[in-house]
């Protein structure tokens, strides 16, 4: 019904109606409804904020009435589900062939507009940057214990990389998943909370309702541009840096509004209008150095970057999460 009502409003009006689903956040959202609407008044941009797992499944379960013009963000394991269930279009932008050839779906069904590292997260007016983890193990030593918050992994695309992460490093290491397991099992028991949305996580770790969290970086430096007590470190032993895609929804109602959409988010203008307002890492690799602000530089001169198998990750990263969500949540010893 809301739906419903949003097109009819859009159409009396006399606009084309764009319709994006998207984790990205309020901030990155409405400054691209703003911006993009300025350069396109013939376009209205409604976009709804949700988990990137939860933008899959919404287009999954809309296939045969697809309500959805443009997937905006999240991981490309994703983006790669979407690809095997078909319900992406083909679309190469002006732009793609100044992003990594791995950071491009097949046929160009996909294709990355940014670089989303994770990070430790912290609340900087309970601890100095020195106190805080400096890489994954350093979180479950018994000074976390039950001061670790974490967004719900299921509908969370950042975080499942960060689970991913976890049992990869086993598979490479022992050839099996166990010691993955055994070692979210141990970061479960510093777990105080899991939370539904990055909203509560935010409020939890500024009300030090929890010290510590696994998140991404964009959120974090978004949050602390705000004067919010938040600050992060980037994990010594290498960290998931996230292809964060950009797609046209397979039997989108608007595809010249949807593709006008792309090109913007992918033009230098777009990139650099994105990483200086709302802290958005491009994947560009064409932009000028001195035209990039300067913590781009510098995550970009700290950053390790953990080799990651994303196409074993969307295979089988459901079934691991599935079997994390039935044995290893709220299972955790807090020894």
């Amino acid at each position: 019904m809301a739906a419903g009502l949003v097109l009819s409003a859009c159409q009396r009006d006399g606009r084309t109606p764009l319709v994006i689903y998207s984790p990205h956040g309020r901030d990155l959202l409405a400054l691209a409804e703003r911006t993009f609407e300025a350069q396109r008044p013939d376009i209205d941009v409604r976009w709804l904020d949700m988990g990137s797992q939860d933008v899959l499944d919404r287009i999954r379960s809309e296939r045969a009435n697809p309500q959805a013009d443009v997937w905006f963000g999240g991981p490309a394991m994703l983006f790669q589900r979407a690809v095997a269930d078909s319900l992406l279009t083909p679309f190469t932008p002006s732009w793609a062939e100044h992003v990594p050839a791995r950071s491009r779906g097949p046929n160009d069904l996909y294709v990355a507009a940014y670089e989303t590292p994770a990070v430790i997260a912290y609340n900087t007016a309970a601890l100095a940057p020195e106190q805080a983890p400096q890489d994954w193990e350093e979180v479950l030593t018994p000074r976390w214990r039950g001061q670790v918050v974490i967004r719900d992994p299921l509908a969370s695309g950042t975080m499942r990389a960060i689970f991913g992460m976890a049992v990869l490093r086993s598979l490479r290491q022992t050839g099996d998943t166990a010691a993955g397991f055994v070692w979210l099992r141990r970061l479960d028991g510093q777990t105080r909370e899991y939370v539904l949305n990055p909203a509560l996580l935010h409020q939890k770790l500024i009300r030090q309702e929890g010290l510590i969290s696994l998140w991404d970086l964009p959120d974090i430096l978004i949050e602390s541009s705000k004067g919010q007590p938040l600050g992060f470190t980037l994990p010594t032993s290498g960290t998931p840096v996230i292809e964060d895609a950009i797609a046209l929804v397979r039997g989108t109602p608007h595809p010249e509004a949807a593709r006008a959409f792309i090109e913007w988010v992918g033009s230098v203008a777009g990139q650099l209008l994105a990483a200086r307002e709302v802290y958005r890492l491009p994947a560009r690799q064409d932009l000028p150095a001195d035209s990039l602000p300067d913590w781009v530089r510098e995550v970009r001169a700290r950053l390790v970057v953990e080799p990651m198998e994303w196409d074993r990750l969307a295979t089988d990263g459901n079934a691991w999460m599935a079997y994390w969500d039935r044995n290893v949540r709220g299972r955790g010893a807090r020894r």
